[in-house]
């Protein structure tokens, strides 16, 4: 089964909505333009129930089946909304018109292509069951999937299964990835605060120099992936920030570095936290210093059920043919929320092919109109599968 005929009939439409909100970025919980632009999109489809407000500013659209309400299961689908904040240098005729933020990861296409789901699942029908349309904000560093769920969204409109998708410049369009297990990274930071005793340069032996502690410990970090983690199991620590000093010949009383933690198992989370944690007091002690970690932990891994996984792998193939499904993908190491709902319910999160645009969070990115087709086939296609007599 190719995409969809109606689906390439919608993609002229479903563009148009996807450049508004390309022109009209809005970042974190303050989707609220978005949100209503989502609920009038969905009132005019003749959806059965528009809930807004889950999560602070997340909207859920639920369409039932042929059987009406109360009638077979659950499925969630969920889009995220938000955008980021940076300053677009597409020049496309759709830029956004807010200075300093952009759609610079395709959550416009993420949402386009649920609303033109939601279209074409009011008007046919063809499933048996409840589909739950799950518009969220708040993606980018906010949580807002774990908002929305602490709202009571799973229980209140009693969702089986959930599952996502997100575009993936560097896959062609018209293809897929997914894997089982671990597909994305959990994104942890720490901030590291080194006290020492500054001084003169020219006498750094009445001194306890932070920035020479605060060097050997960016080292010495390394040293988790290479020899305290199991190779075959992912970890990256990296510093992306040294504070210190205000000129050529003062040595400062403190330091402070910033970085994060990628991990794909709950277990090597751990390590490196631990780890950490004990090479800062091993080095900051042995020089005689003194040093405050503040580690946060964000979402857990983006973690795929293989059911679920199955599933959509036999739904993407039967779009684009099994040979542009790749059904085991290297994961990635950036981090996904929706890892939340992953962990109270069965679910899959699938790459959507984008092509050779620029990398996500960059500001040349933009969203390739040409995938939303298959998108959309994407997202029926699982309904009317998953929800089938």
């Amino acid at each position: 089964m190719p995409i969809l005929n109606r689906a390439a009939e919608l993609q002229g439409e479903v563009s148009e909505w996807r450049r508004h909100l390309h022109e009209n970025p809005e970042i974190l919980y303050a989707v609220e333009n978005t949100a209503a632009f989502v609920a009038e999109k969905l009132e005019e489809f003749g959806v059965d129930e528009i809930v807004t407000g889950i999560g602070r500013t997340g909207v859920v659209g639920i369409i039932h089946g042929k059987g009406g309400a109360g009638n077979g299961r659950t499925i969630g689908l969920r889009a995220d909304m938000d955008a980021l904040p940076l300053t677009e240098l597409t020049n496309k005729p759709w830029a956004s018109k807010t200075e300093g933020r952009m759609h610079a990861c395709g959550h416009d296409g993420h949402t386009s292509m649920l609303l033109g789901a939601a279209k074409y699942l009011a008007e046919t029908r063809n499933f048996d069951g409840t589909v739950a349309l799950i518009f969220q904000p708040a993606e980018e560093g906010g949580a807002g999937a774990l908002a929305m769920i602490e709202d009571g969204m799973m229980e209140r409109f009693g969702i089986d299964e959930v599952y996502g998708m997100h575009n993936m410049p560097g896959i062609p369009v018209g293809q897929f990835a997914i894997r089982k297990g671990g597909i994305m990274a959990a994104p942890d930071k720490f901030s590291i605060t080194i006290k020492g005793r500054g001084g003169h340069a020219a006498q750094p032996h009445k001194t306890i120099d932070p920035i020479f502690i605060g060097s050997q410990l960016v080292g010495s970090l390394q040293a988790i992936a290479a020899r305290n983690a199991d190779p075959v199991n992912s970890v990256v620590i990296s510093v992306t920030r040294f504070d210190a000093g205000t000129t050529h010949n003062i040595i400062p009383d403190q330091a402070t570095l910033m970085g994060t933690v990628r991990t794909l198992s709950e277990e090597t989370r751990d390590l490196a936290e631990n780890r950490i944690r004990q090479i800062v007091d091993g080095i900051v002690s042995a020089h005689g210093a003194e040093a405050s970690i503040d580690y946060e932990r964000k979402c857990p891994v983006t973690s795929n059920h293989d059911r679920e996984t199955d599933h959509a792998v036999r739904v993407a193939s039967d779009i684009v043919g099994a040979s542009n499904v790749d059904p085991s993908v290297d994961p990635s190491m950036a981090g996904e929320d929706f890892a939340f709902m992953l962990q109270r319910r069965p679910g899959a999160f699938i790459f959507i092919g984008n092509g050779d645009t620029a990398p996500l969070h960059n500001p040349h990115y933009d969203f390739d109109d040409e995938s939303l087709s298959y998108g959309m086939s994407y997202w029926v296609k699982l309904v009317e599968q998953r929800l089938s007599e």
